[in-house]
């Protein structure tokens, strides 16, 4: 019989691990180990429920027994693990300890709050980073009985995704964020600024150039006090301020940890015996991808390597789409600070590429019909990891 498998985290790169494995091994014994509720889902259609007036319970495929059945599997939910000793290959779970022969750490990311909500606010201040997380913030909307003022703080992937979402959901929300467009890690300024208009037409408020100073209590507002002293009032915050890999575990048990994630080599053997690492918890060989692509690979490549298959992982070119229906973007940022951008377009139909100082390819930025042209360029764009 092959070496049981236990697997920390039942989010995508967990569930895609452990089906792919299932599907090259139909005896091996798999465990998976989950802190929330363990259901089968799609964490992208999260950002998209509210325009489609979707429940919590029908952006779940199948519950933790379902996929525990589906697996052949056992799914152990509302667990989690304090501890790992590599030494002794053990887990421990408060008091109960449990022994592994291969473990992989799926544990994902955190979000990262700048700012410390006030006693009083947890009520009202949320942020979404799975489906406990939405059905939370979906039972607060609920509880208005009426379209919400949404604040969100954030101006990056998840921020316009959501705004775009819960204004198309007939809710209202103003985006705050410090820098001067969206998405500005992902657009030059000409492309933010493009859907910065589309925002603002479809009704969106827009505090940019701004960051969030104190949040209050006003009854049942939230008071938000700008830096600039102006205050805003909204019924519900929700913050999307970025995301940090979930490394304490591992840092604690004495694995190789940078800011970047759990360090991996190109198999994500981490560097400890008998232990992976997957998905956004991840540096593979000095790269963190927080994205569906990578992940797709990596548990692809781990399931190959842990059914006898040694593989190591390459990242091709991997164009981001943003679910932004109001503007449609589509980018791959460069790894590197461009020497230029090239922009070409009119309108809200542009199309940026990242060159470096020899005037090569490195990344794009594309909105509006141009996003038509993501294939084209992914194609010619380089590779990440090779």
């Amino acid at each position: 019989m092959t070496a049981p498998l236990t697997i920390l985290g039942t989010g995508m790169a967990g569930i895609q691990l452990a089906r792919q494995v299932r599907a090259r091994d139909a005896a091996r014994p798999i465990t998976l180990i989950t802190a929330d509720s363990g259901d089968d889902y799609s964490k992208p259609m999260l950002s998209t429920g509210f325009a489609k007036g979707l429940p919590p319970s029908r952006l779940a495929s199948r519950d933790a027994l379902s996929l525990a059945e589906s697996l052949e599997a056992v799914v152990r939910t509302h667990t989690r693990v304090t501890a790992i000793d590599p030494t002794a290959r053990r887990l421990a779970l408060g008091t109960e300890t449990l022994p592994y022969s291969e473990l992989v750490l799926a544990t994902g990311a955190a979000p990262v709050a700048p700012f410390t909500i006030p006693p009083g606010l947890d009520k009202r201040v949320f942020s979404i980073n799975d489906l406990d997380d939405y059905r939370a913030f979906h039972a607060a909307l609920e509880r208005l009985a009426r379209p919400a003022r949404v604040a969100i703080i954030g101006s990056g992937l998840v921020g316009c995704e959501y705004a775009n979402d819960l204004v198309a959901g007939g809710h209202g929300v103003t985006l705050i964020a410090p820098e001067p467009t969206p998405l500005s890690r992902l657009l030059p300024d000409t492309l933010g600024n493009a859907l910065s208009d589309a925002f603002h037409e479809a009704g969106i408020a827009l505090e940019t150039g701004h960051t969030l100073a104190a949040l209050g209590d006003a009854g049942d507002q939230v008071m938000l006090t700008l830096d600039d002293d102006r205050t805003l009032e909204a019924d519900l915050v929700l913050v999307a301020t970025g995301l940090v890999p979930r490394t304490g575990l591992a840092e604690a048990a004495g694995l190789a940890v940078g800011s970047g994630g759990v360090h991996t080599d190109r198999y994500l053997a981490t560097s400890a015996p008998g232990i992976h690492a997957l998905g956004d918890v991840a540096c593979v060989d000095g790269v963190n991808a927080m994205y569906v692509q990578p992940l797709q690979v990596g548990a692809k490549a781990l399931a190959a390597t842990l059914t006898g298959t040694p593989t190591p992982v390459t990242y091709g070119p991997w164009p981001i789409l943003v679910k932004t229906p109001l503007l449609p973007v589509v980018a791959l940022p460069p790894d590197q600070t461009p020497a230029r951008w090239r922009i070409e377009g009119e309108g809200r139909d542009w199309s940026a590429l990242a060159e470096d100082e020899n005037g090569r390819m490195i990344g794009f930025a594309l909105t509006g019909a141009c996003v038509r042209r993501k294939v084209e360029l992914a194609r010619a764009a380089p590779a990440l990891l090779i």
